[in-house]
């Protein structure tokens, strides 16, 4: 794609964003990233122009999108060379390492949506506060969201209190999920279910977390400027399950 060609489908993207704001946003099958597929990456006033609740609806349409095998065509080469300019993603997202559950490819997202945050079991430290008060208060992100998967090893390795280096110590930010989720049936790494539940449990625990030791981001989300957001992926079935 020429100079004038990418400029051209910026222009289009643009344009197609403000029909797309306000109450056709929210109505819109596709959503307000799709609109900037072809305009190569998310601006500032596009970002700025979306509410949080709005960012986290435009996530699970696209998590449809994906689960129906119509994902957008999106022109990388384009957004790799807009963004190079500058960046100004909606959200950030703190996921697994699991290399079945990357963010932005079961979320239908491009180059530039959003910051992604990764890390074993989904846990928060200092260094990923920091970062994701940097990604909301300094980027202008407005949504943090916290998502787990079914089946994660990091969970399994804290249930069987597995042992390896600094993985240890990993595992153990986890285990308080583990006494934190009420389950009756056996509490096995084996046991799927349990798995899953203290995944759940431990998504739940994470956002209390970054609530609790980022004023930042706490402050921010009290002002109505970021939305704190949980979700769990479905390895077998591909969908995200969104939950406050």
């Amino acid at each position: 794609m020429n100079d004038v060609s990418c400029w051209q489908c910026a222009a289009h993207g643009r344009r197609t964003f403000l029909r797309l704001t306000g109450a056709a946003l929210t109505a819109l099958g596709s959503g307000g990233f799709v609109a900037t597929a072809q305009a190569a990456a998310l601006s500032k006033a596009q970002r700025d122009a979306m509410t949080p609740d709005q960012i986290l609806e435009l996530m699970k349409k696209g998590n449809l999108r994906f689960r129906k095998g119509r994902r957008e065509n999106r022109n990388f080469l384009a957004q790799q060379r807009i963004t190079a300019k500058g960046q100004y993603p909606a959200a950030v997202l703190l996921t697994c390492i699991d290399s079945r559950a990357p963010a932005e490819t079961i979320m239908d997202l491009g180059i530039g949506d959003i910051f992604n945050a990764r890390i074993a079991g989904n846990i928060a430290n200092d260094d990923i506060l920091g970062s994701m008060e940097f990604a909301c208060k300094l980027a202008g992100a407005k949504v943090v969201l916290v998502m787990g998967h079914t089946a994660c090893g990091a969970i399994k390795g804290a249930i069987d209190n597995a042992e390896l280096g600094n993985l240890t110590g990993l595992l153990a930010k986890i285990k308080p999920a583990i006494k934190a989720t009420d389950y009756s049936g056996a509490r096995t790494a084996g046991n799927y279910e349990f798995v899953d539940s203290v995944a759940r449990t431990n998504v739940a625990l994470t956002m209390a977390e970054v609530r609790g030791r980022s004023s930042v981001l706490r402050e921010l989300e009290s002002e109505g400027a970021l939305k704190i957001a949980g979700a769990m992926y479905d390895l077998q079935t591909g969908a995200v399950d969104f939950f406050p």
